[in-house]
């Protein structure tokens, strides 16, 4: 009876294995990479991707331009809306289980006259937000490890150890290689680390939600956490109450996207037209929930709202949140040593995502490469023989991810125009196969198991104007009055990018990129 049931799993697996797979081949693609991943390591390199606590970095300008009441309830607002792209996606990622995802979604949706310009655009958003988004992971980890070697060696006042610029730049440096170390073995060891990254996440997020606001000696008011709206002119340089609502809102923007990641590994994944959709809406409901209950945690365990930002306090004013957590532990047991295990977990929640945003960013460069969408496209499609992983996308990434800190050395607000370009280019990379989608002939999508119906076009309308809005906001200067150091260089940056990719594609792409490249014969039996 135990083998009957046993043989009948087994007989399921395959079933599954082969819906992914088939589809696969009907979209023109061979099976090359292992197809070894099951739903929770892929949940767990999804959610890694996103993780609990990614906006530590932004919450002190968040809280800093309208208050605590602002940030709070804009965490609910774009949660909301989140939901609206992410259902939007996990339909599109059932018809097209591929590791190139977005850029091909936006090849096939957009049709034959259109699917070529359309791929392109989407497949260097893709691109050019994913290689940024490994910068902003390993900027935020090396602010976290700042911290920590700052509190753990007498703080800022007890003559601590404060990491100088170029010390903070091999911080930063380390990271990127340790991440493209470990994403040169098989994909296994990737989702061997996702999945103790998903449980430090959620114990660790859980000891810090519960733990903080009963270690603090005294708690903020409900008031205060939901009704207390507060500009800061002087600060900030804005006046205008609007203008500071949504640079406010900017830490929510920023923390909630990255669960397409779920799509990249779908030729690795077993069931990859069920199992990517519910990664991806999985991934939203676990980081909405963790997420708002962290940043609730920090604002209802402030101690002395004037003081986080001054320079001269234990944190040096570099990062608010480490402060708040150093108040509460300092206010109740008189060390730091508390303080220094939170901000390990927090550490440790930025080293596992920026370990799955390199995974994720070497699977969009390895499809494109494939496509020939890049130079010297052959070199960067190699599989390792062994690890069957694209390792030379791999270190590509982790390349120019490198370069892109280097300003690190002169310009604090390298950090700003980082997770501008990141947000910008991933969120951007959504909103082409989501047009496409809502614009396109029903008779012409062939549904997957998830399938949305005659919901699709609000869905997709909804989707595709807040991805429109988020991306508009992350182009605005964060500080006035506008100086060289205060400036936001994203929209330079992605001027540049964006420009000469254009460029490119109306000078030369454009007679030969075709989008993706079928690499196997259907119609000659070959697979």
């Amino acid at each position: 009876m135990g083998s009957s049931a046993e043989h009948v799993n087994m007989d399921q697996t395959a079933l599954e294995i082969d819906s992914a797979e088939k589809r696969l081949n009907q979209l023109g693609y061979k099976q090359e990479l292992r197809r070894e991943m099951t739903f929770f390591k892929t949940l767990a390199i999804t959610f890694s991707s996103m993780a609990v606590f990614t906006g530590t970095p932004l919450y002190g300008s968040s809280l800093r331009y309208a208050g605590p009441a602002s940030l709070i309830w804009g965490w609910v607002v774009v949660t909301f809306f989140t939901w609206f792209v992410g259902i939007a996606m996990a339909e599109i990622c059932s018809s097209f289980p591929t590791t190139g995802s977005l850029y091909f979604w936006a090849a096939h949706l957009s049709g034959p006259k259109w699917g070529p310009f359309a791929s392109w655009c989407c497949a260097w958003l893709e691109a050019i937000g994913a290689i940024s988004g490994i910068g902003a992971q390993a900027y935020s980890g090396a602010q976290a490890l700042q911290m920590i070697i700052l509190l753990a060696t007498g703080t800022n006042k007890g003559g601590g150890y404060f990491a100088s610029r170029g010390v903070f730049l091999c911080m930063y440096m380390g990271f990127t290689i340790i991440w493209a170390v470990l994403n040169s073995f098989a994909l296994q060891v990737v989702a061997f680390l996702g999945i103790i990254s998903i449980w430090w996440q959620m114990i660790g997020g859980l000891v810090v939600i519960v733990m903080l606001p009963l270690v603090a000696q005294q708690t903020q008011t409900a008031s205060f956490v939901f009704t207390h709206f507060e500009t800061s002119p002087e600060a900030t340089g804005i006046r205008s109450k609007p203008y500071a609502v949504v640079l406010s809102v900017l830490l929510s923007n920023y923390c909630l996207y990255g669960y397409d990641t779920a799509a990249h590994l779908t030729e690795e994944t077993k069931g990859a037209d069920r199992t990517g959709p519910t990664a991806i809406l999985s991934s939203i409901g676990i980081i909405s929930v963790f997420g708002g209950a962290y940043y609730l945690a920090l604002t209802f365990s402030i101690q002395d709202f004037n003081y986080l930002y001054d320079e001269n306090n234990e944190t040096a004013g570099a990062l608010v949140p480490a402060q708040i957590i150093y108040d509460a532990f300092h206010g109740r047991y008189h060390n730091s040593t508390g303080a220094v295990v939170f901000l390990c977990i927090i550490w440790g929640s930025f080293f596992f995502c920026g370990l799955s945003v390199t995974t994720s960013a070497a699977r969009v460069v390895y499809a494109l490469s494939r496509d020939n969408g890049i130079p010297f496209s052959p070199t960067w499609r190699r599989i390792h023989p062994k690890y069957k992983v694209p390792i030379n996308a791999v270190w590509l990434c982790a390349a120019i991810s490198i370069i892109l800190g280097l300003p690190i050395l002169k310009l604090d607000v390298i950090f700003t125009a980082i997770i501008s370009v990141s947000t910008i280019g991933w969120v951007g990379g959504y909103a082409v196969p989501i047009f496409a989608r809502l614009v396109m002939a029903e008779k012409n999508f062939k549904p997957g198991p998830f399938y949305l119906g005659r919901a699709r076009r609000p869905i997709c309308l909804v989707a595709f104007l807040w991805i429109c809005y988020t991306c508009s906001a992350f182009l605005l200067p964060t500080l006035y009055p506008i100086q060289w150091k205060t400036f936001n260089y994203a929209p330079i940056a992605l001027g540049i990018c964006l420009t000469l990719i254009m460029l490119w594609w109306v000078v030369d792409a454009r007679k030969w990129f075709k989008g993706p490249v079928r690499n196997i014969d259907l119609q000659n039996g070959h697979s």
